[in-house]
């Protein structure tokens, strides 16, 4: 069997047809019912104490985000009608010894890193300083200021910190780093910050969504104006191939985050290696060499499938250049054509699954899309990745019909940053 033959039977199985994401939101809807009727459901739909803002909101306030490698402090400046100043950063690096030692030891480089921060910039330098804390794992909130962490994700497992208020043990590192004019007045994760920063600004906005390393999604709950935290990357009534079979199998968290390992970043690249790795198997792709690139796990990236997409160069130069450059010098026109189309396959998967997501969530609050909605969508692969947000966007005309024009996605840059500042503002304003 020649390769073209063998990929078309696999690009079958990666196929979304409306018929096939018209179940998936129905199931996602019936996640959603059980999640919010607190029975056993793999979407979590967490309560997060937080609601909308008006856009009137007016003020200096500071923003942390834990949710990655890098942990930032940002200092907003909110000036009302949906405007906002340009947001000043920071970066502090987080080592393998943070995320993997002890909570005391996460909480207090967090603590020092503020400490600099504010000695650092004069508008918060010996002031009273209120934040707005985006901690971006699943936790359980008990108030608009304190949830408890529930599991950890993204590779930390600092200990002593599951089943303990977030807040509570930040609070303690910033008084054992002498920060006693420093106030958290609220907790949100990512998601929640990213909807909060696009409603700032647009009043149809009314959904929250992460694309990036990790996925997520969040809405307003209609009866309480409170925002749900769905946690939909554990979303788990999919059809899923051998190959997302073999990702989830190898993975360090088993049976968990389904859908997250099949539309995230963190994942995509595995899925594409498992696929590269069949092929060469079976004498189809690359049959000089195993390259190490797609032999070591999460080696090969969602990255390197975006500049592979991007090539659109007669010869394919950039991908033969990337494959030569990892080990594979002798590779030919076939080789970077298939592999281009591998990876075409896995994104153009992941954003029609993204977007019968976002189907869901939206016909869950609206279901015959009578309103405007805005989906405020943060993250790199919806960002960055060659063609997403235009693969998107077809999905949505192509399962969601001529409804789904009322349907705008709405790139919302830095809503970790920018959400947890406008939240601090709202909490203080309650």
């Amino acid at each position: 069997m020649d390769p073209y033959t063998y990929l078309k039977r696999i690009e079958h199985e990666f196929r979304i047809a409306p018929g096939a994401a018209q179940a998936l939101i129905k199931s996602f809807h019936g996640e959603m019912r059980k999640g919010l009727a607190r029975r056993k459901s793999s979407l979590k739909m967490l309560p997060t104490y937080v609601g909308r803002p008006s856009g009137n909101e007016r003020g200096t306030y500071m923003a942390i985000d834990l949710g990655g490698s890098n942990f930032r402090v940002l200092l907003v400046t909110l000036k009302g009608g949906g405007a906002m100043s340009r947001p000043v950063s920071a970066k502090y690096r987080l080592d393998k010894k943070h995320i993997t030692s002890t909570g005391q030891r996460l909480f207090d480089f967090i603590a020092r890193a503020i400490k600099d921060f504010t000695c650092r910039h004069k508008e918060v330098a010996d002031k009273h300083v209120e934040v707005g804390f985006t901690f971006s794992f699943p936790v359980k909130q008990r108030g608009i200021a304190s949830g408890v962490l529930k599991s950890w994700t993204k590779g930390f497992s600092a200990r002593g910190v599951i089943g303990k208020d977030v807040v509570a043990l930040l609070k303690e590192a910033l008084s054992r780093a002498g920060l006693d004019d420093v106030t958290v007045t609220a907790l949100a994760n990512d998601t929640v910050g990213t909807m909060v920063a696009g409603s700032y600004r647009d009043t149809d906005c009314d959904v929250g969504v992460i694309l990036g390393t990790g996925t997520n999604a969040c809405y307003p709950d209609a009866n309480k104006d409170m925002i749900i935290n769905t946690e939909w990357g554990n979303f788990n009534k999919l059809r899923t191939t051998r190959f997302d079979n073999e990702v989830d199998r190898s993975s360090r968290n088993p049976g968990q985050q389904i859908f997250e390992k099949m539309i995230s970043g963190m994942y995509l690249g595995q899925v594409c290696r498992f696929i590269v790795l069949d092929l060469i198997g079976r004498g189809l792709l690359f049959p000089e060499k195993r390259p190490a690139i797609f032999s070591r796990p999460y080696m090969f990236t969602a990255e390197h499938m975006s500049l592979i997409e991007e090539d659109r160069s007669p010869s394919l130069g950039r991908v033969k250049e990337f494959l030569s450059s990892n080990g594979l010098a002798k590779n030919t026109y076939d080789d970077r054509a298939l592999l281009r189309q591998i990876c075409r396959m896995i994104s153009g998967r992941a954003a029609r699954l993204s977007v019968a997501g976002v189907l869901a969530v939206i016909t869950f609050m609206d279901p015959a899309l009578r309103r405007r909605h805005t989906v405020a969508i943060d993250g790199t692969v919806f960002e960055k990745y060659y063609g997403f947000k235009n693969m998107m966007r077809q999905s949505l005309k192509y399962l969601g019909g001529i409804r789904a024009r009322r349907i705008k996605l709405a790139l919302t840059k830095d809503g970790s940053g920018a959400g947890a500042a406008i939240i601090a503002a709202c909490a203080d304003s309650a």
